[in-house]
């Protein structure tokens, strides 16, 4: 039998394929939700022995949401590394920070973020290249808070990606205030906005929702092709 085509028959359509979508979603979610967890569980371990070197134990501390593991060589505490993360332009960027006992950044990974392919990816080698002010290892976040130089900071930001770059900063900063006990709410890598309107908030929230779909089915993807 052939639907009559109107408006309330397009409606029903596109339902049923909404629902055959997200139930095919579902049932993949559900088939690789413990491969993904042991893969991001071993990247978080990998960049923990590469942000903060040589340890012999580790302690772990959540600290408003943002978790330190404290590395000590025998019983002389070392340094720490900081996984924060802010939301970048196409999502959360999520990251981890290696620092020395005196505060000065050691290396970093990028755990995860979603932002444009050429311009906020380069993240993952832009803060740590000698060219420029790009480079951040080494740097006491301390003594001066991270920021890009259109912000009145010292970073070259990546070319096109400001945004990116604010994000990647911000949680930097929001490390470096959870390593040294400070307030994580009170630092940032954009300056403060106090005014938002709605429809910037809508689509905010609407670009989040998108990006963590689209982590989500790139995720099932990567472990269904390993």
């Amino acid at each position: 039998m052939k639907l009559e085509s109107n408006f309330k028959n397009m409606v029903l359509v596109l339902t049923i394929i909404s629902l055959i979508a997200a139930g095919v979603l579902g049932s993949v979610y559900q088939v690789t939700e413990e491969p993904i967890a042991k893969a991001k569980a071993e990247k978080q371990q990998n960049a923990i022995k590469q942000v903060l070197g040589n340890f012999d134990r580790l302690e772990e501390e959540v600290l408003e949401g943002i978790t330190l593991y404290k590395g000590y060589v025998a019983d002389e505490f070392v340094g720490a590394a900081v996984e924060a993360s802010e939301n970048g332009f196409g999502g959360e960027v999520k990251i981890m920070v290696g620092f020395d006992k005196e505060g000065n950044i050691l290396d970093y990974a990028v755990l995860q973020q979603a932002e444009t392919p050429g311009l906020g990816t380069k993240m993952v080698d832009w803060f740590k290249t000698d060219k420029g002010n790009q480079n951040i290892k080494g740097k006491n976040p301390g003594e001066k808070q991270l920021s890009v130089s259109k912000d009145g900071g010292d970073i070259d930001a990546i070319t096109a990606a400001t945004i990116s770059s604010r994000a990647f900063l911000g949680a930097v900063n929001k490390a470096y205030a959870a390593f040294s006990g400070g307030d994580v709410n009170a630092v940032s890598g954009a300056p403060n906005v106090h005014h938002q309107s709605a429809e910037s908030a809508s689509c905010d929230s609407l670009q989040s929702t998108v990006a963590d779909s689209l982590s989500v089915i790139t995720d099932s993807i990567n472990v269904i092709n390993d």
